[in-house]
């Protein structure tokens, strides 16, 4: 379905107030009603080809629009939903826009000047109060309040899903787009899978640079490019991606991302490396798996990316030990796979096409993911089968990518895995595929990196217990539930299905939590996997209130297998 006319959507507002949050919002919401002739332009975007000459004058401001707006009047001339998200500070700048783009429909964005500055992962509010940066917009610079906007958003009290709606309903009521009673319960539509698959490798560009080796966690992120795992990534990030997601966890055009996806370049390569290139990636033994095109080559602070996604600097963190193990040169740029890495050679690796399409042939409408990287135990079974009796199916997705030394081997895990499915779940009711890419420990940032991952495979909710992706002592026990609350389920696209710490009560004889069980902790049997690890070594029997007495025998032969051959 697309639209009888084009419109212009002009968001203006304070900077931080959220005007490319909701306008990408708007976005997924026209997306998911099938109008596709959509196109949103904001600051990072226009800057990089259409106004990188002009500086922060009034005159150089007020071309900036003019050059916006000629651009947004020739796409909605030709029925393009265009939506512009620009601080555009002065209200004669903003009527000239108008004045030449039919239905333009001019959207205030307003938030508190408190909230702004809470907001503002730069301090850069803060710093122009203190005198320390000059013309700065709403301090010592004006900002012109619109007089008379189409419609006005609250974003210091109202959440994205509620300001969006302000802006579709407004639509609906100018009959610009049709009304709908079509709602969803699980946040924002699937979004087109990334696929940056080479089926034609004769017609990709030719490599005209050094090339780069790849670590194997470097090529399982590849990979996860490549075939839109990590949608929407369409490669390795430049430096204006890599900055935005450190400071604000959001891609710069407002998608939530919360992880650094790099490609550090050795520095003995960095001098041959120029912009424009294409380089050959391959694994360490130089097999060639990928191709990046080089936009962008820059340096990053690794104490100031540990801080931001660990929440560290502690090298003892095994997040952290690798991060500054590692180059701080980085070459950012579009991918292509040619070959797919040997972990996806697993015989149950799924795509993520493939995990939707076997979604849709089971007529699973509620999926619920669980990731894990160790064996199922009591409390994981007890968590996977309260979500099964709210959802149509159950995907367990334990991970098999690199992680720390100590954790139990992936081969191991993955036989407890069989195991405990073939004689304790339905089998209609649930798919197991391994989780591809390597363990970061990065705590609440990863837990939403894992949520955004298994979105792309199709899943609707994803289980968040206690302590996920943590390691240590380094997080607190439900830091990485509180992260979901930043974000709202539209623009997430899953939903966090969050469960309190879960024990074997030998009082109520069954599985519970601190919400279910009224007795106290003498009764209450729980063991942690680095206990449960220790014990193993140690030759000492699993409790069966732990875990099933299959998958303790398959652990418990293992360990001794390894004990004898030492």
């Amino acid at each position: 379905m697309g639209l009888s006319e084009g419109f212009v959507l002009w968001f203006t507002g304070h900077s931080a107030a959220g005007k490319t949050t909701i306008a990408k919002a708007v976005e997924r919401e026209l997306i998911e009603r099938g109008i596709h002739n959509v196109q949103r332009l904001d600051g990072d975007v226009v800057r990089q080809d259409l106004t990188r000459d002009l500086g922060f004058s009034k005159e150089d401001r007020d071309e900036n629009i003019r050059r916006i707006a000629f651009v947004a009047e020739l796409l909605s001339n030709n029925g393009v939903a265009t939506m512009c998200s620009f601080i555009s500070p002065y209200r004669d700048a903003r009527a000239n826009a108008r004045a030449r783009c039919n239905n333009f429909i001019e959207i205030y964005v307003e938030c508190p000047m408190e909230t702004l500055i809470e907001r503002d992962p730069k301090g850069l509010y803060k710093k122009a109060m203190a005198g320390e940066i000059r013309g700065f917009t709403g301090v010592d610079d004006p900002y012109e309040v619109p007089e008379s906007p189409e419609i006005v958003v609250h974003t210091g009290s109202e959440t994205v899903d509620e300001s969006t709606d302000v802006v579709i309903a407004y639509l609906e009521r100018r009959g610009l787009i049709r009304r709908t009673a079509v709602q969803t319960d699980r946040g924002a539509p699937l979004s087109g899978l990334v696929d940056r698959i080479a089926r034609h490798a004769e017609n990709l560009p030719r490599p005209d640079g050094p090339g780069l080796p790849l670590s194997s966690a470097r090529l399982c992120e590849l990979d996860a490019i490549g075939c839109g795992l990590y949608s929407p990534l369409t490669g390795f990030m430049t430096e204006v991606e890599y900055r935005r997601v450190l400071e604000a966890m959001r891609l710069p055009d407002g998608t939530v991302w919360s992880v650094p996806v790099t490609l550090p370049v050795p520095a003995a390569r960095l001098e041959s490396i120029k912009h424009g290139m294409v380089l050959s990636l391959s694994s360490e033994d130089g097999e060639v798996y990928g191709l990046i095109e080089v936009k962008d080559l820059f340096v990053r602070d690794l104490e100031e990316e540990a801080a931001a996604v660990y929440g560290t600097t502690d090298p003892n963190h095994p997040g952290v030990g690798r991060l500054f193990a590692e180059s701080k040169t980085t070459v950012g740029g579009d991918i292509h796979l040619l070959k797919r890495a040997p972990i996806t050679r697993h015989p149950s690796h799924m795509d993520p096409s493939e995990t939707r399409r076997a979604f849709a042939e089971r007529s699973w409408k509620t999926i619920v993911a669980f990731q894990t990287r160790n064996p199922i135990h009591r409390a994981h079974e007890y968590l996977q089968k309260c979500a099964l009796e709210m959802a149509d199916g159950l995907f367990i997705n334990p991970l098999v990518g690199e992680t720390k030394e100590g954790d139990i081997p992936a081969d191991l895990r993955w036989r407890c895995y069989e195991e405990i499915l073939s004689g304790f779940y339905p089998t209609d009711r649930r798919l197991l595929a391994p989780f591809p890419i390597p363990m970061r420990y990065a705590g609440p940032r990863e837990a939403i990196h894992h949520a955004i991952c298994r979105r792309n495979y199709g899943c609707t909710h994803i289980i968040i217990g206690r302590d996920h992706a943590g390691v240590g002592d380094y997080y607190g026990t439900y830091d990485a539930q509180r992260i979901f609350d930043r974000f709202s389920p539209r623009e997430l696209g899953i939903l966090p299905i969050k469960f309190e710490h879960a024990f074997y009560c030998k009082a109520c004889g069954q599985m519970a939590s601190t919400k279910t069980c009224p007795h106290g902790p003498e009764d209450h049997v729980f063991l942690s996997g680095t206990k449960v690890r220790e014990m193993l070594s140690d030759g000492a029997s699993i409790p069966e209130e732990f875990t099933r007495p299959p998958v303790a025998e398959i652990l418990r032969e293992a360990y001794e297998a390894d004990r004898s051959a030492d």
